[in-house]
């Protein structure tokens, strides 16, 4: 397809819709077929959402997935839940998310299920709608998992589920899936304290046997569980190891960083395409399609308008639908008028 300048693109996941929740709360009331039912009803919602919008590259929403990192454990074998592990009461924060300690070496014997994801994506969506999945790199993957007696440290987690992510990623080009986003933000989130070549390595093994062969983006946040952060607010830390990343499209936070450290973005987009988070996902200020404009504006000064996308901060899921249609409506009419 032909690019298109000032694109408009979402991360992956979009807010479920209140039925959804109060169902997934009460599944022994459901058969199979009703639940088969719900998903495709949920996945029908956030398309039909998405494209009213006029976001021109779509996902399905991750409506299948109650977190875009842990629910994948369910496909995971070797893992049992960790409840001792986790804070219970107070604020919200990332201490509260489930861990689970491995217990023997991890495996998946059916796939990490986007590949399913994907099918149903493409049957339900438009004809000719731009589309993209989203998947947790192995770093992310490994995130709430305790190495117990099995692995040494987190380190060697990851490399106990880089083959497992790779394997997903080879069903999914051989599906024909158009476009991945590896979502890795605990790279940039830690990337102040770690070893950011490092990083870039594991990335570049993980998406080895795809590059060329589908568009590849990554997504670089700061954590955005109940709508809180987790990492040290700067993308600098990353540069320069992070332009050897393999990557079509990077995705990088920058309302939440008040568009402080756009420059530094330059570099990236002497290599690649850069998707710029210019709605704030934390917030439930609506961005008006002026205030838009003035923010993509800044982007143009130093990315070229045929590199450049524009995203929301983070994925929808942690923000309430009726802001998120409003946020992204006018994200898209700021884009199209600007082009």
């Amino acid at each position: 397809m032909q690019p298109i300048p000032i694109k408009t693109t979402v991360v992956g996941s979009w807010p479920f819709p209140g039925w959804l929740e109060f169902a997934a709360e009460n599944l022994d009331k459901f058969g199979p077929a009703d639940i088969n039912e719900m998903i495709e009803d949920a996945v029908v919602n956030a398309i039909h959402d998405q494209v009213t919008a006029g976001l021109d590259v779509i996902s399905d929403g991750e409506q299948t997935r109650l977190d875009f990192n842990l629910s994948f454990y369910g496909f995971l074998k070797g893992i049992a839940p960790n409840h001792e592990e986790t804070r219970k009461f107070g604020p919200p924060a990332h201490d509260q998310r489930g861990k689970h300690t491995i217990v023997e070496s991890l495996t998946a014997p059916k796939g990490l299920g986007v590949v399913e994801e994907y099918k149903r994506l493409k049957r339900l969506a438009p004809k000719d709608q731009r589309l993209k999945v989203s998947i947790p790199g192995p770093y992310t993957l490994s995130g709430r998992m305790l190495p117990g007696e099995i692995y040494k440290d987190r380190w060697e987690i990851t490399e106990a589920l880089l083959p497992i992510v790779a394997k997903e990623l080879d069903d999914l080009v051989a599906e024909g899936v158009p476009e991945i986003c590896i979502d890795e933000p605990s790279m940039s989130c830690y990337a102040y304290r770690e070893d950011t070549m490092r990083f870039v390595d594991i990335f570049n093994r993980t998406v080895k046997n795809i590059v060329g062969k589908t568009r590849i983006g990554t997504h670089l946040c700061f954590g955005n569980y109940k709508g809180r952060s987790v990492g040290k607010k700067t993308i600098a830390p990353m540069l320069p190891d992070f332009l050897h990343l393999e990557v079509d499209e990077l995705h990088s936070e920058m309302t939440i960083l008040n568009f402080a450290e756009i420059h530094l973005l330059e570099r990236f987009a002497e290599k690649m395409d850069v998707a710029v988070g210019v709605i704030d996902v934390k917030s439930y200020y609506i961005e008006t399609v002026e205030d838009i404009r003035e923010r993509i504006a800044k982007c143009l000064q130093y990315i070229p308008a045929n590199r450049l996308a524009v995203a929301p901060d983070c994925g929808m899921s942690q923000t309430a639908r009726w802001a998120t249609k409003q946020k992204i409506e006018n994200m898209c009419a700021a884009a199209k008028s600007m082009r």
